[in-house]
């Protein structure tokens, strides 16, 4: 399976993942509980960031969550118990299941229509996929700034160049529907941050996005798509947001579908 993850596996990243998944954790798990003794795929589980959360709320569902990197699931092993961790490649999956859960996995795939359509090959008829993703295009904020844009925009393009989309989120029902789903339905989730969400604004604005985007500033510099200076410029007013007359909003999007 060909990856971009253009983010790296650093001890920071990890910290990173799991500042995103309990921050996020209503928003983007609310409506999602599988039930008991029902078996449940998370395909890309990376460090166990959402498996932990998954767990929380189907502790009778029997999950299986299965990541390419080794030491990733070192990590989520960690963190969580009762799952049975795997270490495979999407594409070499097997077995039958009644739902697939896949978060921040397909923005980093060549082929993720592909994907999807493997991954329906693993649930039983009427078995459920959810899938959550971003879109680093529905970035918009206060003050407003061209530098922190082009900052994105790196960020962006640097996935892209590596075979992956960071702007996937718009696309989730025409993939899910390309690859065969029936009863495909997709919603935005907003973050809307400022000075009256302290929580957010540390863990969302700060230690998730802006992170983010700071841990792809060497590559961009050293690829020549943006000057130190500018990059820098980009990423302070990325934390101006933080502050107290800021404000930041984003939208990921879940969709669900199943197969015929």
């Amino acid at each position: 399976m060909d990856t971009a993850y253009v983010h790296g596996y650093t001890d920071p990243e990890t910290r990173r993942l799991g500042d995103q998944a309990d921050t996020l954790a209503e928003l983007l798990h609310a409506g999602t509980a599988y039930p008991a003794g029902s078996r449940v795929l998370e395909a890309g589980c990376g460090v166990g960031a959402q498996t932990v959360h998954l767990v929380a709320r189907s502790p009778g569902a029997h999950l299986t969550a299965v990541d390419v990197s080794a030491a990733s699931l070192a990590q989520a092993r960690k963190q969580v118990r009762g799952v049975d961790f795997r270490q495979a490649d999407l594409f070499d999956l097997d077995g039958e299941y009644d739902h697939v859960f896949v978060c921040f996995v397909l923005e980093h795939l060549t082929e993720p229509g592909k994907a999807l359509a493997h991954l329906k090959t693993l649930l039983r008829p009427g078995g459920t996929i959810t899938v959550i993703e971003g879109d680093h295009g529905s970035a918009f904020f206060h003050p407003r700034s061209e530098h922190a844009q082009a900052a994105i925009d790196c960020l962006v393009r640097l996935q892209a160049d590596a075979g992956g989309d960071g702007l996937i989120g718009r696309r989730l029902h025409p993939l899910l529907t390309g690859a065969g789903f029936g009863d495909v339905t997709v919603e935005p989730r907003t973050v809307y941050v400022d000075a009256s969400r302290p929580g957010l604004v540390a863990g969302f604005t700060r230690d998730t996005f802006t992170a983010m985007v700071e841990g792809v500033g060497e590559t961009a510099v050293a690829r020549g798509l943006i000057t130190q200076d500018r990059w820098d410029h980009g990423v302070a007013d990325l934390h101006r947001t933080a502050r107290e007359d800021g404000t930041f909003h984003y939208a990921f999007f879940k969709a669900t579908g199943s197969r015929p």
